[in-house]
């Protein structure tokens, strides 16, 4: 059984943990600091970093990558189209890539940078989405369209309702009080947000979410809904618009809120 634990880094990154107890192996993903793997390294001897699993190429998820290579000598994993330091695997659409025993899907999902790509384990229901996907959220847009995020956001909404979303930022708590802006009078938004704020108030981590529960309360996995439809048209003025132009108007709107 592989043990999966979030790593606080910075602000409000997740360095996520996968470990092995049988092999005492681990592996990381999107390590934007060295330290917080380091200090869990050293107060676990006789464990070995084995893999770095790297979504995007921005700074808070790669920073950490050439420190924990010189230091353990694990193999790097991430996007071809993207720079990666220390990248020993150059991984894109349709590849498999076997991880602690376990065999990742890679899946590519550009938007919030051209070359994204999330790691998904079929059989443990694992996905590694980096910032594609937010709980109650997705990504800004620093290098995709929104086409391109819609489409992204629509292949892993296909994925299983219970897969587990481990994403790599604690933004769920202002992503609920945007959902509920969304669609004020959703009741299941009204609960996870209740909930979500007495976790944080005891200091645990809201990760991670299912995608069953982000299909319910997650509104750009809604932009099909009449519900959110309605209020882009008032937020934004009524007209036709396609599923994919609501997210880009909820896109702008988030980015504003």
């Amino acid at each position: 059984m592989i043990k999966i634990d979030a790593l606080p880094a910075f602000t409000d990154n997740y360095i996520w943990l996968l470990q092995d107890a049988t092999t005492r192996r681990c592996a990381v993903v999107d390590p934007g600091d060295a330290a917080p793997v380091l200090a869990w390294l050293a107060e676990h001897p006789g464990w070995e970093l084995s893999d770095i699993l790297i979504t995007h190429h921005h700074h808070d998820h790669i920073g950490g990558v050439e420190r924990l290579k010189a230091t353990s000598g694990a193999r790097v994993l991430g996007p071809a189209k993207e720079q990666i330091p220390a990248r020993d695997l150059a991984l894109g659409e349709g590849d498999r890539v076997e991880v602690l025993g376990h065999s990742f899907a890679i899946i590519e999902v550009p938007g919030h940078t051209l070359g994204h790509i999330a790691y998904y384990q079929a059989e443990q229901h694992w996905l590694f989405c980096g910032d594609t996907l937010f709980a109650a959220g997705c990504g800004r847009l620093f290098e995709g369209t929104p086409q391109q995020m819609h489409d992204s956001l629509d292949r892993l909404a296909a994925l299983p309702g219970q897969t587990l979303v481990y994403c790599t930022h604690e933004y769920t708590l202002s992503n609920l009080r945007f959902a509920q802006a969304v669609e004020p009078d959703n009741p299941q938004i009204a609960r996870r947000l209740q909930q979500v704020a007495e976790w944080r108030q005891a200091g645990r981590v809201s990760l991670p979410s299912t995608l069953a529960l982000e299909q319910a309360t997650n509104p750009f996995l809604r932009s099909t809904e009449a519900s959110v439809q309605a209020r882009i048209d008032a937020h934004d003025g009524p007209r036709a618009r396609s599923s994919s132009e609501v997210f880009a108007c909820l896109r702008a709107w988030k980015d504003r809120f």
